[in-house]
């Protein structure tokens, strides 16, 4: 089950890899990750130090007038991968200029884990491409349900 998808995400990269992560959350943010109080259209990840971390992913507090005194919307977020596939991350990335995306954050077994992707940006003419398929799709399925 999908607590939260980033749909943006197949319209402006072509993921070529996925790899499923585990998040570092605080017990408050995991409550209001379940909630579906998290976005993640903008942000991306990095891998620093031998580490890979989520940027720009926000998590907004589960009980706002809760809130602890200086917490971070916005903070950097550590994700659980092992030394394996971080280091293939990172040789992807440095290799081919490759962008790791995240896709959705989902619930398995009680663990808010997260499905990253390894994208490449797509050109203009690209999302062209994409825009006529879409637009074609939905004039025949509009065709044929008018018919029958």
């Amino acid at each position: 089950m999908s607590l939260v998808v980033n749909k943006r995400v197949n319209f402006d990269y072509e993921i070529l890899e996925t790899v499923e992560a585990g998040l570092q959350l605080f017990g408050f943010e995991v409550k209001s990750v379940r909630a579906g109080h998290m976005q993640i259209s903008a942000s991306y990840a990095i891998i620093r130090g031998g580490e890979a971390y989520l940027i720009n992913a926000q998590i907004s507090s589960y009980q706002p007038n809760n809130e602890l005194i200086n917490y971070d919307k916005e903070r950097t977020r550590k994700l659980l991968l092992t030394r394996k596939e971080i280091n293939y991350l990172d040789g992807k990335v440095k290799e081919r200029g490759l962008t790791i995306v995240p896709l959705k954050v989902y619930n398995k077994d009680g663990f808010i884990k997260i499905s990253l992707g390894l994208a490449k940006h797509k050109k203009k003419v690209d999302k062209r491409s994409t825009i006529k398929e879409r637009e074609t799709k939905r004039y025949i399925n509009r065709f044929l349900k008018n018919q029958s």
